[in-house]
């Protein structure tokens, strides 16, 4: 007997309901909130999203990254919901709720920084990155902070400012944060080296701006948007010695790569590097706006009374479902999962490479991996034409897909971790075929 498919294509891509919905999209919402799969959700569940004609895709997307415990886990549901039927808003800290002080403890617990810790909640990444910079300038008495080319920390002003890619995410929205300032970040692939790498950072510290001067190094332990580079472990603990030596704050941002993305529940405990703080989001809620930093004690205490919050920070329907959420990772062993996961797609990964000279790298971290589509493996030449007519190609056949990188060239994942065997099995041969057939 032939195996269910979970994939079930009805009309062509999108369909006339679809396209119907993007249509008005066009008369009533700004031209910037532009659409990258041109298919409307009807409903999800797991790793599998249904559009408004009746098409079942598999979900690599993953809500860039939110879905960790998968679309609509039943924990999830029924914790926000028995949450919204007891009260839905007070400000924690006009009238405190326990559930947050109860997800605070759970995440202190779990961050792999050593000694007294302390979390605070806000609402989105951009806010944890832009707060975790408060929480360090506050500590240290100064102003400066140093980011890397490649890195992406959000879209508020400061999270902005630090983020690299210039389009779309920069162009024409300045002038920016001052105080920021940007160095090569090690790339094992494109380069540079680690070594390399560290020494532009301490001669910045020469010819940029005064080590005494700078409140907080700030880096994603896997760069996301860049593409999912992994650094080498030596410049992540190249990154501490020098923080070290300046009395300068760490702060890794986990925003995508936190909660068991990588096979480890924070991706730091894959370099053997301590933080002085880590910023979460995306998946802490399972795409509930809510977010938090989570790091030392005595940074996280230094900035003055009520210098840090907001009205909807730590809203309790997102803390209630953020409990639920670890509930999910602890009861399915989403950790171990995330690594299983991870070992089929790059052994899929890698014999496509194998076969296909447009791959001209394969790389990541636990289920967080990443192809670079080149135009040629000695040039290392962009293929960013390729990457978009994959993409395509995997949508119109029931794979949602996600570009990445600086040049736009690389496809990565971002699969709910709940994803069944038999579901991902076939998602991996789609995406298989829409290689091949893009590639003659």
């Amino acid at each position: 007997m032939a195996a269910t498919r979970a994939i079930d294509i009805r009309t062509d891509i999108p369909g006339p309901r679809s396209r119907e919905i993007l249509d008005r999209k066009t008369r009533v919402v700004a031209d910037p909130l532009s659409v990258y799969l041109p298919i409307v959700v009807a409903e999800a569940r797991g790793a599998l999203l249904t559009d408004v004609d009746g098409n079942t895709f598999v979900d690599f997307s993953g809500g860039v990254g939110c879905l960790n415990v998968g679309h609509s886990h039943p924990r999830v549901v029924e914790a926000a919901q028995e949450q919204i039927a007891r009260f839905t808003h007070t400000d924690f800290t006009i009238v405190p709720y326990e559930s947050y002080v109860g997800l605070a403890e759970r995440l202190c617990r779990l961050v792999p920084i050593a000694g007294e810790v302390r979390a605070a909640f806000f609402n989105s990444g951009a806010e944890a990155v832009e707060n975790a910079v408060k929480f360090a300038r506050a500590y240290t008495g100064r102003s400066a902070v140093i980011c890397f080319d490649g890195g992406f920390h959000g879209r508020t002003l400061l999270a902005l400012s630090l983020t690299s890619k210039t389009h779309p995410y920069k162009a024409g929205l300045g002038p920016f944060a001052p105080e920021v300032y940007r160095v090569s970040f090690a790339d094992p692939y494109r380069g540079p080296d680690a070594a390399a790498a560290l020494a532009e950072l301490r001669r910045a510290f020469r010819t940029r701006v005064a080590s005494e001067e700078v409140a907080a190094v700030v880096f994603e332990p896997v760069q996301g948007e860049s593409g999912f580079i992994v650094p080498p472990r030596e410049f992540v603990a190249g990154l501490r010695e020098i923080c070290d030596e300046h009395r300068i704050v760490l702060v890794a941002d986990e925003v995508q790569t936190g909660f068991c993305r990588t096979g480890r529940f924070f991706a730091m405990e894959h370099f053997g590097v301590e933080p002085d703080l880590i910023t979460v989001a995306k998946s802490i809620a399972a795409g509930i706006p809510l977010s938090g930093v989570l790091g030392r004690a005595a940074i996280m205490n230094a900035p003055g009374d009520n210098a840090v919050g907001g009205t909807y920070v730590g809203n309790p329907v997102a803390i209630a479902a953020g409990h639920a959420v670890l509930d999910v990772i602890e009861e399915e062993g989403l950790t171990d999962r995330a690594h299983a996961i991870g070992e089929t797609i790059r052994s899929r990964m890698e014999s496509w490479r194998g076969r296909l000279e447009s791959i001209g790298d394969v790389r990541g971290l636990g289920a967080m991996l990443a192809i670079e589509l080149v135009r040629d493996r000695a040039t290392k030449a962009p293929d960013a034409a390729l990457a978009t007519a994959v993409v395509e190609a995997a949508a119109a056949r029931g794979l949602l897909l996600l570009k990445a990188g600086l040049h736009g060239n690389c496809i990565r994942v971002l699969v709910p971790l709940v994803i069944t065997e038999e579901e991902l099995d076939e998602a991996l041969g789609v995406w298989e075929e829409a290689l091949e057939l893009s590639t003659r």
